[in-house]
């Protein structure tokens, strides 16, 4: 019996520095993309959240000098448990992994991280960041609610952020500009509007819809990602002037 093909695999989102890229351009901060592996409908990639994250990044270091880091690809996705694919880990492991990484970055001569969060549900990633205050390794969290606020006025989202929680506009908008072949077919049918989900973390999100998706992707579009995009780029340069150049490791 033949295999079905395989879905293709993006391009373009790992970075390609090698050490004699890093030592000449001695960047001081560093950007980590973190994702999940979790369903996102029947239209859309399991690695929607570490696409997106990546996308971001990469957009976000093309305008600034950057040490772009690979993906965290595997997150806390337990409300997703439902669904075949989804697989997660423990909000201490990623809070132990993220740490990790930082305390190697500080000793490279790395002062200050930016984690590129794709996935509402790794809520511990604030924690993380949190804790780093008055720390050498200074840390931060991107986007933030304002700057997706932001970004979603820009584009002319109209599902608002509550909404559209999972595989709807905005997501679906994003891969359609950046990644359209991972895009498939039915997202212009698959609405689906669930605002009371009060009891989500307990029930998962499959007491909420049957999909999995939640919000309206009939809305986006390819024109609504590049805005997006566009719009957290310029949001980055905020966190770029706050952050500076890190602690110097060589104190």
């Amino acid at each position: 019996m033949t295999a079905p093909p395989q879905p293709p695999m993006p391009t373009g989102l790992l970075p390609a520095d090698t050490t004699e890229d890093v030592r000449r351009r001695r960047p001081r901060l560093a950007v980590l993309p973190i994702g999940s592996f979790e369903q996102h409908g029947p239209f859309l990639p399991l690695t929607t959240d570490t696409v997106i994250a990546c996308t971001v990044a990469r957009e976000v270091a093309a305008a600034h000098d950057v040490l772009l880091l690979p993906p965290l690809t595997v997150s806390c996705s337990q409300e997703h448990a439902a669904w075949p694919g989804t697989v997660s880990i423990s909000a201490r492991t990623l809070h132990a992994v993220v740490t990790d990484l930082a305390d190697s970055l500080l000793r490279s001569g790395i002062g200050a991280l930016v984690l590129v969060n794709g996935h509402g549900g790794n809520y511990v990633l604030r924690n993380v960041v949190q804790e780093s205050a008055g720390r050498r390794m200074r840390m931060a969290l991107f986007p933030g609610t304002a700057d997706w606020d932001a970004a979603r006025d820009r584009a002319g989202i109209r599902t608002s952020a509550h909404s559209d929680m999972h595989a709807g506009e905005l997501e679906t908008s994003i891969l359609l500009h950046a990644h359209p072949e991972l895009v498939k077919d039915g997202y212009a049918g698959a609405d689906c509007p669930a605002d009371d989900r009060r009891h989500l973390l307990t029930l998962g999100l499959s007491a909420y819809t049957t999909s999995g998706v939640v919000g309206r992707p009939s809305l986006a579009s390819a024109d609504k990602g590049r805005e997006l995009l566009a719009g957290l780029t310029e949001a980055f340069a905020e966190y770029v002037a706050l952050l500076g150049t890190g602690a110097d490791a060589d104190d």
